[in-house]
């Protein structure tokens, strides 16, 4: 893998060359040194860097506002763990459909990560950061060197109303892009979909 100049390092990073030579003297960020003496930077090395303040960041979600009080528990949840760590700490919170990934929250903690200011990401179970896709995310937790940490392991069985909701949701969006939605055949299938995630 291509080595960087500070000059290429520092802009990845956003950072001056100074700050970049500082962060050695400090131990932060110990380059290679060429047979001329030059710095040369590993890439996923730099990548893993976390910004000076870099927190941890607890992530919450609920689907619907009728469901606060399930949002109130998951924060309590979060914030007794994260405390008996001893870690500082942040919390993120969305409300809105587990398959939307323009959630104000979501794209505010993928900006962080991307940052490089977020220690580890702590979650009471996995399907709250997403219904679907959540492993993207957590692949660029590891690209940028972010831990993770699930609470609870195990299937979230009380979210069964919700996972309905966000078939629900998907049914909706594929039968509004049917082509021929208007045909009473399609019709009848998104009809029929429907009645079966509503007995999920």
């Amino acid at each position: 893998m291509k080595k960087l100049t500070i000059t290429e390092a520092a802009k990845i990073k956003g950072v001056s060359a100074s700050t970049l030579r500082r962060w050695e003297a400090e131990g932060k960020l110990i380059p290679e040194r060429t047979a001329n003496g030059h710095r040369r930077y590993d890439l996923a090395h730099l990548l893993g860097l976390k910004r000076e303040g870099a927190l941890t960041v607890a992530y919450a979600r609920v689907s619907s506002h009728n469901q606060k009080d399930d949002l109130d528990r998951q924060k309590q949840v979060l914030e007794l763990f994260c405390a008996s760590q001893g870690w500082q700490f942040q919390i993120i919170e969305d409300i809105g459909s587990g398959v939307n990934y323009s959630k104000g929250g979501l794209q505010h903690l993928i900006r962080a990560i991307a940052d490089n200011q977020v220690e580890r990401l702590v979650l009471t179970h996995k399907d709250r950061l997403l219904r679907f896709g959540s492993e993207l995310i957590f692949n660029l937790c590891e690209q940028f060197g972010t831990e993770v940490v699930i609470i609870n392991q195990t299937e979230n069985t009380s979210c069964d109303e919700e996972l309905a909701k966000d078939l629900l949701e998907i049914i909706t969006v594929v039968s509004a892009r049917l082509n021929g939605s208007r045909d009473p055949k399609n019709k009848r299938i998104v009809e029929e979909l429907k009645a079966i995630a509503g007995k999920l």
